[in-house]
């Protein structure tokens, strides 16, 4: 086992299965438990920054719609509100365990061009020596390349939005929390024998057939999504674990370097 830092600088990103329920509420016992982790984690002197999903379905949950809403306007409208409910649950669970957090909407021209992406960093690093958590979520109420049709040429969804932003930090170490135990060499909702892989040293042409789609209706993030973000973030010499997010504790084992889901060897960082 590699040595572990003491201190890391930790980008966990939570997907919207994790944090609602069948009927798209805000699912409160899963948003308080990560809250209370990630304040913990904090507390043990880690630095820490959240990419989360979850605004249109907690929206239309809040909007008692049965499903998610397919019109473009409505999804944004239902992210216009998910995200203000979203944000005040997150102030109030990190407020219970002395935590201030901070709001960061990104669209991907905020990323692209060098300026605003400088500032950004500067950003991050400065909400961080303030001791803050800052939140980050994709401004879906006004881009609209990622919800209408699942691609754009740079964010694209929140997975690779988590390992842009670890980039943009410096980030030590990327956690997605997701519905799956990480990657397998079958899909394992299909396959019983499928096997979990534990160590991955470069997304290759073979990672990327065993792949499969999204999980559920209310996320919009399969396997292909979290590979296309792994390959970006240990190019940027981040180490990236994807793992199920049912178990918050698991992350006090992913930051000790233990073999928790699947772990993607990061490359040297440059400098």
């Amino acid at each position: 086992m590699k040595q572990v830092k003491n201190d890391l600088r930790i980008v966990v990103k939570v997907g919207t299965s994790t944090l609602t329920r069948e009927n798209g509420m805000a699912n409160l016992h899963n948003m308080d438990l990560l809250a209370r982790t990630l304040s913990d984690l904090a507390g043990m002197g880690h630095e820490v920054v959240l990419v989360t999903s979850g605004a249109i379905g907690i929206g239309a949950g809040k909007l008692h719609l049965r499903e998610r809403p397919t019109e473009l306007r409505k999804k944004q409208a239902a992210a216009a509100v998910g995200q203000c409910e979203m944000m005040h649950l997150y102030d109030k669970f990190f407020g219970e365990y002395g935590h201030t957090v901070a709001q960061i909407l990104l669209t991907g021209s905020d990323v692209e061009d060098p300026d605003r992406a400088a500032h950004l960093a500067g950003t991050f690093q400065a909400l961080l020596e303030f001791g803050c958590i800052p939140i980050v979520n994709e401004n879906d109420s006004v881009s609209s390349a990622e919800i209408e049709t699942g691609k754009c040429k740079v964010l694209g969804d929140n997975d690779t939005l988590s390992a842009i932003v670890a980039r943009l930090c410096g980030a030590d170490l990327l956690v997605l929390l997701s519905d799956i135990d990480g990657l397998y060499d079958a899909d394992p909702r299909l396959n019983s024998d499928a096997k979990l892989i534990h160590r991955v040293t470069a997304v290759t042409p073979e990672l990327r057939k065993m792949a499969g789609g999204a999980g559920t209706w209310r996320g919009t993030g399969g396997m292909a999504t979290k590979l296309n973000a792994a390959e970006l973030a240990i190019n940027a010499g981040v180490e990236m674990v994807i793992t199920n997010g049912a178990n918050m504790g698991v992350l006090y084992d992913i930051v000790e370097g233990k073999d928790v889901g699947t772990r993607f060897l990061a490359a040297e960082k440059e400098g």
